[in-house]
């Protein structure tokens, strides 16, 4: 007997199916993903084994309910399997991501990576760019200082052999994750990936630093860091970057050896800065050179490298990382970069 169209065998369940249900199953069946669900959730997106109407899904899904630390691990975890991590052999100090942009103010962020680079810290630097209209993003102010972003994690490492310091864009080295980015003005919303592309780490560095938009987000992050057993430092930077503003209290969530801390890092002005009429890139290496001056600017630079010297454990305390890391600013190479 011939079945009829309601009688025809079914089509077997996608395997990502389960994922979107356990997410999405009413307000009373939902659950977060585990961390081992998140690791097989964002494995198979990775391998363009998900139809673009259940990454829309999950994402969407994922946005509403917002990441939880196990998530955030599982998917970073799925992403640096990914990176082909035998091919590197630099060792890498500092892992610094960069995917917010700035608004406000210039990236001041850059001087202090590398400030670090001059004094022997090796800086590896990753971000995106152009996912959210009417920001500057760090790829494109490089070149102001001289300085060609890599465009593959080989010549990264070339980069970080030669100077200490190297930029490369998702895009180079994750570049589904890049696509993921790029839907924000589809979907209208950010979502996880701008969470967890901070906290991924290419060269496998010995420390991180990120920087965060949302306050809230700043524990998650921290959270997440010490499940991937990464020593870090979380602060809600200016305008999202992990760049310190001075003129605020700024508080670090770190992680380190597994145990997590807190420590507010007082202002370091009395009074709040009338931000600029306009972002001019090529006062980065004015600055630099001595050729200007900006107090904003210099305590920015000074008080954010003061952090990253106290994670990396060059400095015991507040007080000597910030002596430390002035003393690089006065004594820094002042025609290390060119205009243009």
């Amino acid at each position: 007997m011939n079945l009829t169209h309601h009688e025809q065998t079914p089509h077997p369940e996608h395997p990502f199916a389960d994922i979107i249900r356990i997410l999405g199953k009413g307000k009373k069946g939902s659950r977060p993903l585990t961390q081992e669900e998140a690791h097989r959730a964002m494995r198979m997106i990775l391998a363009n084994e998900v139809l673009p109407i259940q990454l829309g899904a999950f994402l969407m899904l994922m946005r509403v309910k917002e990441e939880t630390p196990e998530e955030l691990a599982g998917f970073v975890q799925a992403a640096c399997e990914s990176f082909h991590h035998d091919a590197l052999s630099t060792h890498v100090d500092l892992d610094w991501s960069s995917y917010a942009g700035k608004r406000r103010h210039l990236p001041w962020f850059l001087l202090s990576a590398l400030l670090l680079a001059e004094n022997g810290i090796r800086v590896l630097m990753h971000g995106s760019e152009g996912h959210t209209a009417g920001r500057l993003y760090t790829a494109n102010v490089l070149p102001y200082l001289g300085i060609q972003p890599a465009t593959s994690l080989q010549e990264a490492q070339q980069q970080l052999e030669q100077r200490r310091f190297s930029y490369i864009s998702l895009e180079h080295f994750c570049p589904k994750l890049s696509e993921m980015i790029e839907l924000r003005p589809i979907l209208g919303l950010r979502s996880p990936v701008h969470t967890l592309v901070r906290l991924l780490n290419p060269f496998n560095a010995d420390y991180s630093i990120q920087g965060i938009f949302h306050p809230s987000y700043r524990s998650v992050h921290q959270q997440a860091s010490a499940l991937l057993r990464l020593d870090s430092a979380v602060l809600k930077g200016e305008g999202g970057e992990t760049e310190r503003n001075p003129d605020v209290d700024c508080l670090v969530q770190s992680v380190h050896n597994g145990e997590l801390s807190d420590e507010l890092w007082p202002a370091l002005f009395a009074r709040r800065h009338v931000k600029a009429e306009q972002l001019d890139p090529e006062q980065l290496a004015l600055l630099w050179q001595g050729k200007i001056h900006d107090d904003f600017a210099e305590a920015t630079i000074i008080g954010t490298a003061a952090i990253a010297l106290k994670l990396l454990g060059k400095a015991d305390n507040q007080e000597h990382a910030h002596q430390l890391a002035s003393e690089y600013w006065l004594k820094r190479e002042v025609t290390a970069f060119s205009v243009g």
